[in-house]
C-alpha cells in the first residue's frame, strides 16, 4: 500500500463542524463561539417578535372594533385601562389631553386640536419605538457578524502560514486543516448574518405597517374630538 493510499484511507470523507471547532486556534474558537451565541439570540428574537406581533394584531383589531362601537369612550377606556394594547395607550393620551384642554373655557379650538394631535402622535412614535427596540440587535448582527467571521478567518490563515514556517513545509496536508478551520469561522458569520438581515428588513416593514395603523386610529379619534369641539 502506497503512502497516497494511506492518506486516502485515513482522511475524513466529509466535513465535521464539531471537529473543526475543536481543532481550531483558541482565538478562532472564541470567534466561532461568539457568532454561535449571536445566531442563537437572533433566532430567539425572530421567534419571539413573530409571536408578539401576531398577538398584538389580534388584540389591536379586537380593541379598535369594540372602541368604535362603544357609546361612551370614557367608560370603555376605564374598563380596559390596564390592557397592554398600543391603541389603548394612544387613545388614553388623546383623551387625557382633551380633558386638560377643555376643562375650562375653550378660546382657541385650533390650539386644542394641535395639542391633542401632538399628544397622540407622540404616543404612536413611542409605541413604534418600543416594538422595534430589539430589532437593533438584528441590524447589528447583520452588519458585524461577517466581519467578525472574517477576522477569525484571517487569524486562522495567519496561523496556517506560521505552521508552514515552523514545519518548513508548504504541503497541503500542513495548511489545509488550518485554512478549513479559518473558513469555517466565515461560514458561521454568514450563518448568523443572513437570517438577521432578512428578519430585520421584514420586521422593520411590519413595524412601519403597525405604526401606520396606529396613525389611522389616532387620525380617526382626532376627527371625533374635532367634531366635539365644534359643538362646544
Amino acid at each position: 500500500m502506497t503512502a497516497l493510499s494511506l492518506i486516502s484511507v485515513g482522511a475524513p470523507t466529509r466535513l465535521d463542524p464539531v471537529q473543526l471547532f475543536l481543532d481550531a486556534d483558541i482565538v478562532v474558537q472564541a470567534v466561532m463561539a461568539g457568532l454561535i451565541l449571536a445566531s442563537i439570540w437572533v433566532w430567539m428574537i425572530i421567534v419571539s417578535f413573530s409571536l408578539r406581533m401576531r398577538k398584538l394584531k389580534e388584540v389591536q383589531s379586537r380593541y379598535e372594533t369594540e372602541f368604535w362601537q362603544a357609546d361612551q369612550f370614557d367608560s370603555f377606556m376605564s374598563e380596559r385601562a390596564n390592557k397592554d394594547i398600543p391603541s389603548a395607550r394612544v387613545a388614553q393620551a388623546g383623551v387625557a389631553e382633551w380633558r386638560r384642554s377643555t376643562k375650562g373655557e375653550v378660546r382657541d379650538r385650533e390650539a386644542v386640536r394641535s395639542r391633542i394631535f401632538a399628544a397622540m402622535d407622540s404616543q404612536v412614535a413611542q409605541e413604534a419605538d418600543d416594538i422595534a427596540e430589539r430589532l437593533n440587535f438584528l441590524a447589528t448582527v447583520g452588519a458585524v457578524a461577517p466581519f467578525v467571521g472574517l477576522f477569525g478567518t484571517v487569524w486562522g490563515i495567519m496561523n496556517s502560514f506560521f505552521q508552514i514556517g515552523a514545519q518548513e513545509s508548504s504541503s497541503l496536508a500542513v495548511v489545509a486543516p488550518g485554512i478549513s478551520e479559518a473558513l469555517f469561522a466565515t461560514a458561521i458569520g454568514l450563518f448568523a448574518a443572513i437570517p438577521a438581515v432578512i428578519a430585520y428588513n421584514r420586521f422593520s416593514h411590519t413595524v412601519e405597517r403597525f405604526e401606520s395603523r396606529l396613525h389611522r386610529f389616532a387620525d380617526k379619534l382626532h376627527a371625533s374630538f374635532s367634531r366635539q369641539l365644534e359643538q362646544r
